[in-house]
């Protein structure tokens, strides 16, 4: 109907004088008009609605207390309160529950030593230590060295940590980094785990691998029996 209405008019403006045209344009521009009143109004009232369903659910979800922290806390230290040589001041927990520092852990005793950085979750991880759990004894008899596996985990996963060791019967002392700070004293944040790191007797980075590719364990006691005949 509104289709055919156009029509008309288009006829009467074709057959009008310039005067009657104006009037024509005029009148159908207030048809138009009033038609699109009503189009408008329900766009305008549509976005009104949809930004004060968005105000309210923007209120409820304020009102609602956390019923658990969605993220966890760190309890590391700023990277300028810490020792960032070897072996460090940071805190590790055994098996035991029972926490000392790695300072007197990590000693410099003039043999080298190997810190193994690991997490429960982490397969190659598992796949590393066990390669070295099965050479670790005719290592011994070929050098002397020091070697300790600290877990990155966070705290929620102490329990595995726990499980692990006490299943595993590693040959070698295992400890949880409490606070996950290592990351702040050791290049790059270790960043992608496995990561192994051999100290010389000074104390001094002699060697470092990220990750773990079958025969890596052959290239790290290469290293470790060079350090040691020093």
């Amino acid at each position: 109907m509104y289709k055919f209405f156009i029509f008309v008019l288009s006829i009467t403006f074709f057959s009008c004088s310039a005067p009657e045209n104006k009037a024509v344009v005029k009148a159908t521009s207030n048809i138009t008009t009033e038609k699109a009143k009503p189009v408008v109004q329900n766009i305008a009232n549509s976005s009104a609605i949809q930004q004060a369903k968005a105000r309210a659910a923007k209120m409820k979800r304020d009102s609602i207390k956390p019923t658990r922290q969605r993220y966890a806390t760190s309890g590391a230290r700023q990277k300028a309160d810490m020792v960032q040589t070897f072996p460090f001041d940071i805190d590790m927990k055994d098996a035991n529950g029972k926490v000392h520092k790695s300072n007197d852990i990590l000693k410099k005793n003039g043999k080298p030593t190997i810190v193994l950085f690991w997490l429960t979750t982490c397969y190659p991880c598992k796949i590393e230590m066990a390669a070295i759990q099965k050479e670790y004894e005719g290592w011994k008899k070929e050098a002397d060295f020091n070697l300790v596996a600290i877990s990155t985990d966070f705290s929620k996963n102490y329990p595995a940590f726990v499980d692990m060791v006490n299943t595993k019967n590693w040959p070698w002392e295992a400890y949880n980094d409490v606070n996950r700070e290592f990351r702040n004293v050791m290049p790059g944040a270790l960043n992608g785990l496995p990561q192994t790191f051999v100290f010389d007797k000074n104390g001094e980075i002699a060697y470092h691998k990220r990750k773990y590719r079958s025969g890596d364990e052959k290239k790290l006691f290469a290293k470790v029996k060079e350090l040691a005949a020093m």
